[in-house]
């Protein structure tokens, strides 16, 4: 199965220059933990709720008028959404990531591949994925 059977498609990028006020409550309306930064179509960085407590909140820094782009992760993790689930959720575990942003040849933003989303196509896969990613300690 290729992870683009399995993502969750066309998950709406923020601008850079989004508000952390704004990402916090489409989080909540929407019920995600991350959300990607795209500039023109393409991915630049990834924002996630604890980015959004560690970074702004835990520094006493302003919420409304804080940006996506002061504290987004800028190295994100990606795949490709024609290779395998299995290298996909592969990629996830030695990363220990839950949330991968999927691109297309293009390198355009198409998705969003979480361990939930791999745990609807292989319950077996979904539990080396999640074990891996949980993994207290080195």
């Amino acid at each position: 199965m290729e992870v683009k059977e399995a993502m969750t498609v066309s998950p709406d990028a923020a601008a850079t220059g989004t508000t952390l006020l704004e990402l916090a409550q489409r989080m909540r309306d929407e019920d995600i933990g991350s959300i990607p930064v795209g500039e023109n179509d393409r991915l630049v960085g990834m924002v996630t709720d604890r980015d959004i407590v560690v970074r702004c909140v835990a520094n006493q820094q302003d919420v409304a008028s804080m940006t996506a782009g002061e504290i987004m992760t800028k190295n994100v993790s990606w795949c490709f959404d024609d290779i395998d689930l299995s290298e996909a959720a592969h990629m996830m575990e030695e990363r220990r990531i839950r949330r991968l942003p999927v691109i297309n040849r293009d390198k355009r933003l198409v998705g969003m591949l979480s361990v939930g989303d791999i745990s609807r196509a292989s319950t077996e896969l979904a539990g080396e994925a999640l074990r891996e990613v949980s993994r207290v300690g080195d």
